[in-house]
């Protein structure tokens, strides 16, 4: 293919400044679509296109009438139809992620999918729909969110940034005038969005601030005229061009202050579109005319006359034309291709590439081409691999392609990565660009928008084949790549309701198994949706994650399905959670009824009722006639100090429980602790103080406290306390009082039980040593020394351990008298008299 028929499609704007303009396809819609009868808009990044009738024009229509939305691919081919029975239309175009849009003049938005499926509608705003809107602009913000702007009929400007989410943002008003809005465009920048309206003569920048001022602007036309009749503002929204009716187009920087050009186009009608090609030229379409003007920067132009209407959309590198019979693209030709294939052009990559064409003809004039850039080959290389992605015929790629490989073979250790990544996205680009599929993307577009974003486009046109191909083809991540392809795939069987469910479900199981990364809760969920509750339930069996399974069985009121999943889990949050949703949501006697059924919640449900709902957990012993739990229920609550008027009842109840539960001791148990309530209630009436709630033991100690001995003597026959713990009570609560007398008194009274230590030990606690020693010689043999010590009576104690030839005691005597020199010489006397003895 010679230098001339590549660049036969080239033509000049200007020095150096090359476009092209050339065929992507011969449309399908030829016999269908008539482009002078018809609104178009198509959507971004050779996305689809959207076709209604245009109503102000007098078209032959067939059937009803009733208007209709044609949804197109890029080659032509029809996706799908809206039948239209819903209010007029003012503005229709494209989300940025090609979900159909139109807006009525009511400020209704409404939504629909690739294949003209009802997604959502939503009003704009009160004011818009009271005024009615006359005009809508469409446009994607910086930040990649599909906006809309509306105009009222009284010229009030609206902004929407983000149609997921619509905030309504008011715009400043115009001054007051009797002049009517000329031209309008948006103007969406990083720090906000502005409108750049024009009422004849006049020039305005609406923002949204406080004060809502608006200043009129002057940019510098030189040229006479009454009207601005069409704005248009650059992809990036760095530069502006403007149309007056005196013919003239003016371009210019955003801001106005610096024009790039003013010049004459030689027609004074309004265009019927103006856009920016890319930055560096400006495209119009005269209908009437049947004429598409292409301006540079610098004030060149050239022209190309029609048969037809055409409809212009503007893309980041350039411009398609659609018109009946073909979809065209017009964008400036890349550096590094005009470098390569530039008529005498001495880059070396344009040598590289003749020396390729002249090594296929097996001419020796290769090594000449290759002698002249020897040097320069690596870049050669790169020039051509570069200049292959940018190439829409796939025999101009193969030949940039053989070219990088022929020159590939005289570098030594070139890195190939580029080379195959860019053969890799070539095989992408051509078969998205295919007729059947209709995107006809650039490689800059889909450097800018990503290869996620590729295969979501392929998914919403339901090319999960293709998509997956391309995602293993990329070796892109299972999470973004073949994976979530399954997912949408699977989320489309389940919504077709034509389709039987036990096949689709053991499609999908058969096709997913346990790979890791896909949700079978998720696919459920949409077939829960779609009303097909038997297929969810299948597929949930599949679901991994139990409390993925758990939640969605609860909202399809599967109720003991998620009770068991839970259980079967061993997750005991999981189980509560259930438990807690099926009480709220079901009757109370269904409730148990059906936790019942399954004993591990049935247990943790009464292990919740113990802390939260004594009344509920009473209420599952009574329906399983568990009598000791019952009782055992009925003595916590007579133990509840918030519950003391009730303490009767709830003892005589537990008493009852426990007698039907053949529980005799726990009864007898009971029927004590109901005789000591009753009897410290008398002893209350005649004290005078609290006895309630307090034990046997406490309740003795107290009596002895108050000196009332013979009351205390009563109690210990009445509730059996035993004769040593008696004595022990009256020791302790003697020496407490202090009354060492009455202490000396009672050890008389009889022999202790207890011995008399502990008189030593309750004398020793309150520092009284006098007393202490009247009891030591009644302390028995075996600790009476131990005691001796513990009173400081260490002579008498190595006295005694001497009596009783015990070596060990007078060592411990010894031990504890290691001040007293006196004493330990004597204890050492004793001791080697002991041992004489020996």
């Amino acid at each position: 293919m010679s230098a001339a028929m590549l660049t036969a499609d080239w033509f000049l704007l200007g020095r150096d400044l090359y476009f092209r303009k050339f065929e992507i396809y011969t449309m399908g819609w030829h016999q269908d679509v008539n482009m002078d009868k018809v609104v178009a808009d198509a959507a971004p990044y050779g996305g689809p296109i959207a076709v209604r009738r245009d109503e102000h024009k007098i078209v032959k229509v067939r059937g009803t009438g009733q208007p209709v939305v044609a949804i197109f691919s890029g080659s032509g081919k029809q996706i799908a139809s809206i039948k239209w029975n819903r209010r007029p239309i003012i503005k229709m175009g494209w989300s940025i992620d090609e979900k159909f849009i139109c807006v009525q003049d009511d400020g209704q938005v409404v939504i629909h999918d690739l294949f003209g499926n009802f997604l959502q509608a939503f009003t704009l705003c009160q004011e818009a729909q009271d005024t009615k809107i006359v005009d809508a602009k469409i446009y994607i913000n910086p930040q990649n969110f599909t906006g809309i702007a509306v105009m009222t009929s009284n010229y009030k400007i609206f902004v929407f940034n983000n149609i997921l989410e619509p905030k309504k943002r008011q715009l400043s008003d115009l001054p007051r005038s009797s002049l009517h809005p000329t031209a309008w465009v948006v103007i969406s920048e990083e720090r906000g969005t502005e409108v750049l309206i024009a009422r004849e003569k006049e020039l305005y920048r609406l923002k949204q601030d406080e004060h809502h001022t608006t200043t009129m602007l002057e940019p510098d036309i030189r040229h006479n005229y009454t009207s601005i009749l069409e704005m248009a503002i650059s992809i990036n929204a760095r530069h502006v061009a403007l149309f007056t009716d005196a013919g003239y187009l003016w371009l210019g920087s955003a801001d106005l202050r610096t024009k790039y050009c003013e010049i004459d186009t030689n027609f004074v009608r309004r265009p019927k579109q103006l856009v920016w090609c890319g930055t560096e030229a400006v495209v119009a379409f005269w209908e009437n005319e049947a004429t598409l003007l292409v301006v540079g920067r610098h004030g060149e132009k050239i022209t190309y006359p029609y048969d037809g209407s055409v409809h212009l959309v503007p893309e980041i590198d350039g411009i398609r034309v659609l018109s009946t019979f073909q979809h065209e693209l017009i964008q400036k030709v890349p550096d590094v291709v005009q470098k390569i294939f530039r008529i005498n052009s001495t880059d070396p990559g344009s040598f590289l590439l003749e020396a390729s064409k002249q090594f296929q003809k097996r001419s020796h004039r290769a090594d000449e081409y290759i002698c002249l850039v020897k040097n320069d080959l690596t870049k050669a290389v790169e020039q051509c691999i570069e200049a292959a992605g940018y190439e829409f015929d796939p025999d101009v790629q193969k030949m940039l392609i053989r070219a990088a490989q022929f020159g590939k073979c005289f570098v030594a250790n070139i890195d190939s990565d580029e080379y195959v990544k860019m053969c890799r996205l070539l095989r992408v680009l051509n078969s998205v660009r295919d007729r059947k599929i209709g995107i006809p993307l650039t490689f800059t577009e889909l450097q800018y928008a990503g290869h996620k974003s590729l295969l979501d486009r392929l998914v919403t046109r339901r090319q999960y084949y293709l998509a997956i191909c391309i995602a293993k083809y990329l070796k892109m991540p299972d999470k973004d790549g073949s994976s979530r392809i399954l997912v949408h795939w699977a989320k489309y069987k389940v919504s077709q309701p034509h389709l039987d469910e036990e096949t689709v479900a053991r499609e999908i199981a058969n096709k997913f198994g346990y790979t890791n990364g896909i949700s079978y809760s998720d696919i459920a969920s949409t077939a829960a949706q779609c009303g097909r509750k038997q297929l969810a339930i299948r597929l949930l069996d599949h679901e991994s994650k139990a409390s993925e399974q758990v939640q969605l069985l609860l909202k399809l009121d599967e109720n003991k399905p998620a009770l068991l999943k839970a259980i079967e889990s061993g997750d005991t949050d999981l189980v509560y959670m259930v438990i807690l949703r099926l009480r709220d949501n079901m009757p109370l006697a269904d409730f148990k009824m059906t936790i019942r059924n399954f004993p591990v919640a049935q247990a943790l449900y009464i292990k919740y009722c113990r802390e939260h709902n004594s009344q509920a957990l009473n209420e599952i012993f009574i329906q399983e006639d568990d009598f000791n739990s019952q009782a055992l229920g009925f003595v916590s609550e007579s133990l509840d100090e918030k519950k003391t008027h009730t303490r009767d009842a709830s003892l005589t109840s537990a008493l009852e429980a426990y007698k039907k539960a053949r529980n005799d001791v726990c009864a007898s148990m009971c029927d004590e602790a109901l005789k000591l309530l009753k009897y410290q209630r008398t002893l209350e009436d005649k004290h005078k103080e609290g006895f309630v709630g307090k034990s046997v033991h406490d309740t003795c100690k107290r009596l002895l406290e108050l000196m009332d001995v013979k009351e205390a003597e009563k109690m210990r026959g009445n509730f059996k306390i035993p004769e040593r713990r008696f004595w022990w009570l009256r020791i302790q609560t003697l020496a407490d009082l202090g009354d060492w007398v009455e202490l000396e008194k009672f050890s008389k009274t009889k022999k202790s039980p207890i011995g008399y230590a502990h008189f030593v030990d309750v004398c020793l606690q309150k520092s009284n040593r006098t007393e202490a020693i009247k009891y030591l010689p009644k302390v028995s043999e075996d600790i009476i020394v131990k005691y001796y010590v513990k009173a400081e009576q260490l002579e008498e104690a190595a006295q005694i351990a001497f009596e009783q030839k015990d070596i060990q005691g007078l060592l411990y005597v010894q031990s504890k008298a290691s001040r007293n020199s006196h004493l330990v010489e004597k204890i050492n006397g004793l001791i080697s008299q002991l041992g004489a003895r020996k």
